[in-house]
């Protein structure tokens, strides 16, 4: 494992590969991080974990089963990483993971397809600078434990009825929060701007939830939509698209 020294972390930033918000909220984040100078430490949160105990196939589109297996599948190489080359290890491959899966036009192939046919972490792995042997996790439950752990963590600084991602600043007893859910990236001064007016009311002792369900579709070539368009918009009750709670 890597030995380098790691500054205290002022944001624990906890993350889902295949969620597209917790990804836009990421980009977000590291444009405030830059400017503020925050160090991040990136943790897991596994939608599949979260949702172990729900029938997938009545309360989700058909999709969703096989999409967020592929993300607890990602964050067994993200925990694998993260052994051997310590939290910086988890930054690169999020970082190179997210830019494959959502900054590239869309495929017709799904991303667990891609993952099946060993298309997706060599060139992630490359990209983040860690070597292509730690693709050899996407199929080990062993780490299921320690991911489960970070996800029961998450969700203790929440409650449950929430998603990915979730950020806690200034831990071990500073504010956490689902979100923000943003599907637009600000430009760099908007960006602390929003961070500042998001901190300021979670920080009140007394907030506990402002929310709308209708989202659009985030501005991801990935999914689609190019950064000068609006995506689609879609109600996402429940937090998310849930077909019944």
């Amino acid at each position: 494992m890597s030995t380098t020294h790691q500054p205290a972390a002022d944001l624990h930033f906890w993350f889902d590969p295949v969620c597209p918000f917790a990804w836009m909220t990421s980009k977000w984040v590291r444009m405030v991080a830059a400017q503020r100078q925050y160090a991040v430490e990136w943790r897991f949160i596994s939608l599949r974990l979260i949702n172990q105990d729900v029938d997938y196939d009545s309360h989700f589109p058909p999709e969703y089963e096989a999409g967020h297996t592929a993300g607890l599948r990602l964050l067994r190489v993200a925990a694998r990483a993260r052994e051997l080359h310590g939290p910086d290890g988890v930054n690169r491959f999020y970082a190179a993971c997210g830019t494959f899966v959502f900054e590239r036009p869309p495929t017709q192939t799904p991303l667990p397809e891609l993952l099946d046919a060993g298309e997706v972490l060599p060139t992630v792995l490359v990209d983040a600078g860690l070597p292509v042997e730690l693709a050899d996790a996407l199929d080990d439950s062993s780490y299921d434990a320690l991911i489960q752990t970070e996800t029961d963590e998450a969700l203790s600084r929440t409650g449950k009825d929430v998603g990915t991602p979730i950020l806690h600043f200034q831990p071990p007893h500073g504010v956490a929060f689902f979100g923000p859910v943003i599907s637009r990236l600000p430009s760099e001064p908007d960006a602390v701007a929003l961070w500042d007016h998001v901190v300021g009311l979670a920080s009140f002792a007394g907030f506990a939830e402002l929310k709308r369900s209708l989202r659009e579709l985030p501005q991801l070539p990935g999914l689609g939509v190019a950064p000068d368009e609006v995506g689609t918009q879609e109600d996402w009750h429940g937090g998310s698209r849930r077909q019944k709670k």
